[in-house]
């Protein structure tokens, strides 16, 4: 019986060259629009996680920043409260222009005023205002409470803080941080 056909069977029939051809070209080209496909979803992820990393540096890199205003700021707070307290020790006399400053607010109807000082600086101010006070009718409080280098003015219905305390408080409410007088 050899290699004849069996009866019932058709012959298979094999691709021509040229449909082998067509063949490998149309799976060449699916499964190269196949990867260029997954290579553009794996190239979009990567794209992706770049851009957070990215978007995490700056949020990080801003957050330092902001931290270390905050922290240059908070230096340049205590130096000068540091220079503030060293020159007032230097030259105590400086409580001289805080107090000529506070009575220049002062309106002339209120003539009966208390300015209240630190004893050491209500001596210095006694020594080179005492006349004025005299002729103005104020008087001088001694309250060892009150920081030296600064005063407060109290008269009928005016009060003036001009404390080291409260002058500080303004600055730093400017400055729009806190950073306490005393700490």
């Amino acid at each position: 019986m050899g290699d004849a056909p069996k009866r019932g069977h058709k012959a298979a029939i094999l691709p021509t060259a040229a449909q082998l051809e067509r063949l490998h070209q149309q799976a060449h080209e699916e499964g190269y629009a196949a990867g260029h496909r997954e290579g553009g979803q794996r190239a979009a992820a990567e794209a992706l996680r770049l851009q957070q990393i990215v978007t995490a540096l700056a949020e990080e890199s801003q957050q330092f920043d902001q931290r270390l205003a905050d922290d240059l700021l908070g230096l340049a707070l205590a130096i000068s409260k540091q220079v503030m307290r060293h020159a007032l020790k230097l030259r105590p006399e400086l409580i001289l222009a805080v107090v000529n400053e506070v009575l220049g607010q002062l309106p002339l109807a209120h003539r009966r005023a208390r300015l209240i000082l630190h004893p050491e600086d209500a001596t210095l101010v006694r020594l080179a205002l005492g006349e004025r006070v005299k002729q103005s009718g104020w008087e001088i409080i001694e309250n060892a409470e009150i920081s030296r280098g600064g005063c407060r003015l109290e008269a009928a219905e005016c009060e003036i803080d001009a404390t080291l305390e409260r002058r500080w408080q303004r600055v730093v409410d400017a400055i729009g941080t806190e950073h306490a007088w005393i700490e």
